[in-house]
């Protein structure tokens, strides 16, 4: 009876390991404290000037969630696939510094504004992995869907909002190394320029991930945004520091 037993685990444990070697699925999320920084113009109608984030619109720092989650499989030909949603909104109010016209309607120095900004996304990044050892490299495409809402409000001027969607394809890289007792440093990018839009998205990352699937993430985030699109000119950035946890399987 024992041999059977000890014959049945030596059967099953390289099953056991190799599922484990060749499936990957981590799912995870966290907190973003971005920094908005740059200008904006909406011109429809053909009327428009530059409105800057912080001295005209006084965009304030916000901390805001992200989650993720990446599916990896031993299937040659076909990628690995990797889900994100990531919450990018900001909101302010203060004195106009310069006046600005947004969207048709001006607002002059001096002018009491309330302003609000979002840039909601969905990346969907599909890459293949080019090394996978103590240094990992991946190389996909990411489709990034952003739906944004600018809006201006001021009891004298009166209230404007513009919205913008796009699917933006983007160049996706990803490298990570690592180090001793489950940690691990890394970083990606996702980035495209065409027809005179360039919209940039980078993350560095130190993480730990312990024995029984838990893991930890802390780094930096920055996105640039210089768009031109549904009569939105925008040349923005969004940086600061995120911490998150993540389950790996």
């Amino acid at each position: 009876m024992k041999k059977i037993l000890f014959s049945v685990l030596a059967l099953a444990l390289p099953i056991n390991v190799m599922a484990a070697t060749v499936f990957g699925l981590q799912v995870g999320g966290g907190s973003w404290s971005h920094t908005p920084s740059g200008d904006i113009t909406s011109s429809d109608g053909g009327v428009g000037t530059t409105a800057d984030l912080k001295d005209d619109l006084h965009l304030d720092k916000k901390s805001e969630g992200y989650g993720y989650i990446i599916l990896e499989h031993p299937v040659p030909v076909l990628p690995n696939i990797k889900i994100m949603q990531t919450n990018l909104s900001s909101s302010g109010s203060g004195s106009v510094t310069s006046s600005f016209n947004y969207n048709g309607t001006t607002y002059s120095a001096s002018d009491n504004v309330t302003s609000k900004l979002s840039l909601n996304q969905t990346d969907t990044t599909l890459y293949y992995e080019v090394l996978d050892n103590v240094v990992s490299l991946d190389i996909g495409l990411n489709a990034k869907s952003i739906s944004g809402e600018a809006s201006v409000v001021s009891a004298s001027s009166g209230s404007v909002s513009s919205t913008f969607s796009a699917t933006v394809p983007m160049l996706y890289l990803a490298a990570e190394v690592a180090l001793p007792a489950g940690f691990a440093i890394g970083a990606d990018m996702s980035t495209i320029t065409a027809a005179g839009n360039t919209l940039t998205d980078v993350t560095a990352k130190v993480s730990y991930t312990s024995d029984y699937l838990f893991g930890l993430e802390a780094g930096v985030r920055t996105q640039t945004y210089k768009i031109d699109v549904d009569n939105v000119k925008a040349n923005m950035n969004f940086s600061g520091a995120f911490v998150g946890a993540f389950l790996k399987f």
